[in-house]
């Protein structure tokens, strides 16, 4: 077990933290590092992945939208940890060719609505005091309605927010990334906190 995550020590791991680690192993074969740094407050996290789903599921967004959203808004942010991670599920939720696009900033091989969503999550990575009604309305003639792009915009800010900790915290990616991540989406992610390995080496 390592006795430090990014920045900080281990935290003590309770019965909601190795719940967490679990669903991790289940689902992927490995405890995730985030899921590690979130064991300080486990129930902070579970929440906030509530409200993520609350945000998004019940207002249409599908797992490719979702996935678009959080790869355009999480590379313009820099957070390789959620590039990586997310770019493995639109690789999956589309191709590997598309992930790379968004991850790029390209957006290849979307929609004229898909593009117009990937723009917005970008303004919101960038600066969302920045964003206009005209903004809002390329939003509108891309077929999307208000409550869809409220549930956008939420689900964007949440992810901002969850990225925001992990980073600041110096959570590195997982390095299992590279042994089932695409290569197109690797070889796209050349920002933000490196592998582990890495940094010692």
């Amino acid at each position: 077990m390592m006795s430090t995550i990014g920045f900080l020590g281990m935290p003590e791991v309770d019965d909601d933290a190795r719940r967490i680690f679990e669903e991790d192993v289940e689902e992927l074969g490995y405890v995730m590092n985030v899921s590690r740094l979130w064991a300080y407050q486990p129930r902070t996290v579970m929440s906030l992945f509530g409200l993520l789903r609350e945000a998004s599921s019940p207002h249409g967004l599908d797992a490719r939208q979702r996935s678009i959203l959080v790869v355009a808004c999480a590379s313009a942010f820099g957070d390789s940890y959620c590039s990586l991670s997310w770019g493995v599920r639109l690789a999956a939720a589309a191709d590997e060719a598309i992930a790379s696009g968004v991850l790029l900033g390209t957006d290849a091989g979307l929609s004229d609505q898909e593009r117009a969503m990937a723009r917005w999550a970008r303004k919101l990575a960038r600066d969302p005091n920045q964003t206009t009604e005209a903004d809002v309305q390329e939003l509108r003639d891309a077929g999307l309605s208000d409550d869809k792009i409220f549930a956008m915009t939420a689900f964007v800010a949440l992810r901002l927010a969850f990225s925001t900790v992990n980073d600041a915290l110096g959570v590195p990616p997982d390095s299992e990334y590279r042994t089932y991540a695409p290569a197109a989406v690797l070889n796209a992610v050349t920002y933000g906190r490196p592998f582990l390995d890495d940094i010692a080496s």
